[in-house]
């Protein structure tokens, strides 16, 4: 799966303007093959913009984006498409499709390619349910789940295709301590099984520096800190340090 001294992710001086105002401001970040970055930082920063960059669905005006090697700033529609191929994308707000069931859901990636025979699919689909703890619900509809099995069928259906790179917007959000870190050891092993990168976004901040090894806080559309998660907390940065550790007094 992973490639071990490649560049997964390369975003380089990336600048980005969404109407009158200026979200991402020369950023840089780069991710190797079977990292774990952790992108946290305030509202409005500009972390789910980094998402959608990484995924094509937004365009920078300036800078390139690059992933595995493939630089994805042309915009070529049969560059991105081959690209996605090799991403999953746990989205925020589940993004289910709610006239599909379960099993559907977590089966579109594969169904989608048309090179994946039926059998085999249901076998992935009951495997990888399985794996996140839904045994027996591929039959039914979304609207009969939790808050936390719709994470975890969104989970299901992000890596079912084995990615090489893994996308979580907000894997946590809404949920309980308990339920937040079994979601996390999920992560981790299924991080652990197969080798792939991931980039996780959270609001979660002591969650989320239990997860990942390294860390990236951006604030107003650039990197403030980028480093070891056992580090940010000792950042010079008088902000960073605000953000982490929640405290009233500060720059921000």
């Amino acid at each position: 799966m992973s490639e071990p001294g490649r560049t997964a992710i390369d975003v380089h001086d990336v600048q980005l303007r969404l109407g009158h105002r200026q979200v991402l401001q020369g950023l840089h970040l780069k991710v190797a093959e079977g990292g774990r970055l952790g992108i946290l930082g305030p509202a409005a920063g500009g972390k789910s913009v980094l998402l959608k960059l990484l995924v094509g669905l937004l365009q920078p005006d300036a800078g390139r984006v690059e992933i595995r090697g493939t630089d994805l700033s042309s915009g070529d529609e049969k560059v991105l498409m081959r690209v996605r191929r090799d991403i999953g994308m746990l989205f925020q707000n589940y993004a289910l499709f709610d006239f599909m069931t379960v099993g559907e859901n977590v089966a579109f990636p594969l169904a989608r390619r048309g090179d994946v025979e039926a059998d085999e699919i249901r076998d992935r689909v009951e495997a990888r349910l399985r794996s996140v703890g839904l045994a027996g619900s591929a039959h039914k509809m979304p609207s009969e789940l939790s808050g936390g099995m719709k994470k975890r069928v969104g989970i299901a259906r992000a890596t079912i295709a084995r990615p090489a790179l893994v996308l979580y917007d907000e894997p946590t959000a809404g949920l309980d301590p308990v339920t937040t870190q079994k979601m996390y050891d999920l992560l981790s092993a299924d991080q652990e099984e197969t080798g792939c990168t991931v980039l996780a976004v959270s609001s979660d901040v002591k969650a989320l520096m239990g997860f990942a090894s390294e860390l990236a806080l951006i604030h107003e559309g650039r990197i403030r800190y980028a480093g070891s998660s056992s580090e940010i907390a000792d950042s010079s940065d008088a902000l960073v340090r605000q953000f982490v550790s929640g405290s009233e007094d500060g720059p921000l």
